[in-house]
């Protein structure tokens, strides 16, 4: 069974890998532009029902991959999202039998001798276990028990991640920007905690503890004397779930609301606490009214709001190293105050720009990108005028080309969740605004970081006295320059053009090479030369190869 489940899921990314290749790779470099175009959304959609079909088929760590696709609709074409947005909800059950038996060799006696009441029929179904209504000591509460058999299914899943991975760290753009196998073997471990349960009862409590001041945000409590290593039990906190937007709105809740404090939690889960929840799919998340909050207002035209932002299943959690921290504070400074040089020394704290990355020219490009993107909302910039993407694209095209980042392994889970969260947030409220929750967390930590007033000012001193000091060597560096011809002026759009003409003069070439031979080989031939007419057409042939590998290398 398992070797048949690993055979299923490989052949489906091989065939699913080699389909992409030659329609946005081979077929445009011969001239096929047009039709890959033509034909890309229908693809796509093909591709991602295939997936979830298959996903749903055999659930396990399929289910988890498009589960956080589906929530990428802020940079995924809508083909794909809207194909895998079922797997929230269109996990198919396990069979009762399978989960009484869990439950009843976790606790060693009969279901209905451990709890009051149980539902037959799951509430909800997730990807490693699901969750069933029941009743403890009078109170209503949620039961999650693991699937059977899942470590084996895990197991074997992650076998064919790490062979198609394996695939993927040959392909040069991808291996030098991450190390695929270290990214899987993060995402295994992280796989691993999750089914333990009483792993993630310890979390739940945590997260309780650290929003305990927090008003506007619930845990559901652990209830732990039914709690065990594959069964959680959990107070019931029925509510509405995030993506439902129209029982959101009915309930008086502004969308817009929700989506900032949302995005709010998160900022204090991973700048504050270094511990976020790392899985907030639409799932995992939900809206509550609180009591009262439905009460007919004096205002006709406003609608009560008290509300709280619910979250569950806290199997997949990750962790800030002080490193990262450091370095993703540096990050929303400099964005909250446009500081470029400020964000090249969050990248390096943070450890995802490559060896040799030229800095001054990714700071000309933070700079010309903060002018574009700086203060729009999610709608603004997805109606962004193609011209002026068009020539952002064409000043930084050596940039772009090269694009000097790698993804860390510490990143992966911070990575997925901010992912996710964004998708969430943009979906929640088209308009909303990264930029209006980043400010004031960046002047907060500005504030942090200060020290009395007369430091600040000596500060700024010492720098300027430094800029100062250093003038005249600088300058005297540059006239020796001048003087020597050494002196260069970069320019990124100078250095596109002569690369394009450069790769222009290396097509020329080898297609001079190719229609020489080839022209060469049919004379001899039909002069009677077989043999020298065959090494011809053969070299002939190596030449339009050669061709073909190049143009595959520099795309």
């Amino acid at each position: 069974m398992y070797k048949a489940r690993y055979r299923r899921i490989v052949f489906f990314f091989a065939r699913t890998l080699i389909s992409l290749t030659i329609w946005e790779v081979i077929f445009p470099k011969i001239g096929l532009h047009s039709l890959s175009q033509r034909t890309r959304s229908e693809r796509l959609s093909r591709a991602a029902r295939n997936y979830r079909l298959l996903a749903i088929r055999l659930g396990g760590v399929l289910i988890k991959v498009g589960q956080f696709l589906s929530a990428r609709v802020d940079v995924l074409p809508i083909e794909i999202t809207d194909e895998l947005s079922g797997l929230q909800d269109e996990v198919p059950p396990e069979d009762f039998t399978a989960i009484r038996q869990v439950i009843e060799v976790e606790f060693g006696m009969r279901l209905e001798d451990k709890f009051a009441g149980f539902e037959v029929i799951p509430h909800a179904s997730a990807s490693l276990g699901q969750v069933h209504r029941a009743e403890v000591d009078g109170q209503s509460v949620v039961v999650k028990v693991q699937r059977p058999d899942i470590e084996q299914i895990l197991a074997t899943d992650l076998a064919a991640l790490r062979t198609v991975g394996g695939w993927l760290q040959h392909y040069r753009p991808i291996s030098r920007r991450a190390n695929v196998p270290a990214l899987i073997e993060e995402f295994t471990r992280v796989l691993y905690e999750e089914i333990d349960y009483l792993a993630e009862g310890r979390n739940a409590e945590t997260f309780a503890a650290n929003f305990k001041r927090r008003p506007g945000v619930h845990i559901p409590a652990v209830i732990w004397t039914h709690t065990t290593r594959l069964v959680l039990t959990l107070e019931d906190v029925g509510a509405i779930k995030i993506t439902d937007f129209a029982a959101i709105t009915a309930a008086g809740i502004d969308r817009a609301e929700v989506a900032d404090r949302l995005f709010d939690i998160y900022l204090k889960q991973i700048f504050e606490d270094s511990f976020f929840h790392a899985d907030p799919h639409p799932g995992n998340l939900f809206v509550a009214p609180l009591p009262g909050s439905g009460e007919p207002s004096s205002d006709s035209q406003s609608k009560a709001s008290e509300w709280e932002l619910i979250f569950v299943d806290f199997g997949m959690v990750g962790r800030v190293p002080a490193s990262l921290r450091a370095g993703m504070r540096e990050m929303v400074i400099a964005m909250g105050t446009r500081d470029t040089a400020r964000m090249i020394k969050a990248f390096q704290l943070m450890g995802v720009l490559l060896p040799g990355a030229d800095l001054e020219l990714l700071e000309k490009a933070e700079a010309a990108a903060f002018e574009y993107i700086w203060g729009k909302s999610m709608r603004e910039l997805q109606d962004f005028d193609p011209l002026e993407l068009r020539q952002f694209v064409l000043q930084f095209r050596e940039l772009l080309y090269d694009m000097p980042f790698q993804v860390p392994e510490d990143m992966i889970l911070l990575g997925r969740c901010v992912g996710i969260l964004s998708g969430l947030c943009t979906g929640l409220n088209p308009e909303f605004n990264v930029w209006k929750g980043i400010v004031p967390y960046a002047e907060t930590l500005i504030q942090q970081e200060a020290g009395p007033q007369w430091q600040i000012w000596m500060g700024e001193l010492g720098n300027l006295a430094r800029i100062l000091l250093g003038f005249p060597k600088r300058i005297d560096v540059v006239l020796g320059k001048m003087e020597r011809g050494e002196l260069s002026v970069r320019e990124p759009q100078l250095v596109a053009q002569v690369s394009r003409l450069e790769r222009s003069i290396s097509r020329l070439a080898g297609s001079l090479i190719f229609a020489v031979l080839m022209l060469g080989g049919i004379q001899l031939y039909l002069a009677g030369q077989d043999a020298f007419g065959a090494v011809l057409l053969a070299g002939a042939g190596l030449s339009l190869g050669w061709m073909l590998l190049s143009a595959l290398r520099r795309r």
